[in-house]
């Protein structure tokens, strides 16, 4: 793991429920100006000490954890500005402006291992936290501030189906690893590479062209086709298009991707799937290695993930405070 994920950040409540330990859930409600880290971002803190996440790059850290064991200490949660702004005057952000953070105590962790249910079955869910609580929020209901709650969503993680062969696929999967993802590949059954990894993600073997393949995919995975030899995906990439997924993509040249666009027209796969395919797949163009590939893919796959887990359209929507703000009768 690279960094805490949002799943990181609840299990550490949920386990500190289990031993006994209190722990309050603090989220970035709030931005005025700049800021690194994005509106929803989050933090957890135990009563004994423990936390996971960040709002800065060490700045406010301290702060945050002194303010929250305040919190569980007089039972009541809160908002409290940092940076510009704060009555915290000793406390500055790099960037110059303030962030607006909410406490909430999570003494009940019920909701929060609904959160992590809900994930693990591959299913969006939202709270609607407040310095009181934490409590099941619709699912449909718009993120952000509505009356006296910040609804926050969460999404499954990022999955990434690899279909390929070679030091490509083991590459991609590898790196994918790495960084937190989980990875589901399917390999020629004789490819030594994938028989070397296969220890650390499942690895699923195709005995021919036409082995009859079941993508396990939804609205939160990428399919990516990394074969050189293109035959192989005469078969299979029909499968893949009609398989549900935010990012369908497979390398190769310019070229390449119009005589598979063509294949794709002559087995009957309806336009708009063929659409959804990527050709010259990945962020840095005319990579001729395995790991720059890995790299270029995975950074487009990422970016890409985030846009539909809504992250882009958040930062953008929420970065600035709304004219009226919520969270002013809440600061006391």
């Amino acid at each position: 793991m690279i960094a805490p994920t949002p799943i990181d950040i609840l299990r550490l409540l949920v386990r500190g429920a289990a031993d006994g330990i209190d722990g309050v859930l603090v989220t970035l409600a709030g931005i005025e100006g700049t800021s690194s880290r994005a509106i929803g971002t989050q933090m957890a803190v135990l009563a004994d000490g423990r936390h996971a996440g960040s709002f800065s790059g060490g700045c406010i850290e301290a702060a945050v954890i002194a303010e929250a064991l305040d919190v569980l200490a007089r039972g009541e949660g809160r908002v409290i500005r940092y940076g510009s702004g704060s009555p915290y005057i000793d406390i500055r952000l790099p960037c110059g402006g303030g962030i607006d953070l909410l406490f909430t105590p999570c003494r009940d962790a019920r909701s929060i291992v609904a959160v992590l249910g809900a994930l693990a079955r591959r299913e969006p869910m939202a709270l609607a936290l407040g310095v009181a609580g934490a409590a099941p929020a619709v699912a449909d209901a718009p993120a952000g501030w509505s009356a006296d709650a910040f609804v926050q969503h969460y999404v499954p993680p990022l999955r990434l189906v690899a279909v390929g062969q070679g030091e490509d696929l083991a590459a991609l999967a590898r790196l994918a690893m790495a960084f937190g993802i989980e990875v589901i590949a399917h390999a020629p059954e004789r490819d030594p590479l994938m028989r070397e990894a296969a220890g650390a993600m499942a690895v699923h073997p195709m005995a021919s062209r036409t082995a009859e393949v079941a993508f396990e995919s939804d609205a939160w995975t990428a399919i990516v086709f990394l074969f050189h030899d293109h035959d192989w995906e005469e078969a299979l990439l029909p499968r893949a298009l009609a398989a549900p997924a935010f990012y369908h993509g497979a390398i190769g040249s310019r070229r390449t991707h119009r005589a598979r666009v063509d294949m794709l027209r002559a087995a009957g796969v309806p336009e708009s799937r063929i659409d959804a395919l990527r050709g010259s797949i990945g962020l840095i163009p005319s990579t001729r290695d395995p790991a720059t590939l890995a790299l270029s893919i995975l950074g487009e796959v990422v970016q890409d993930y985030q846009a539909c887990a809504g992250g882009v359209e958040w930062t953008t929507a929420r970065a600035q405070p709304a004219a009226a703000d919520p969270t002013a009768t809440l600061r006391g």
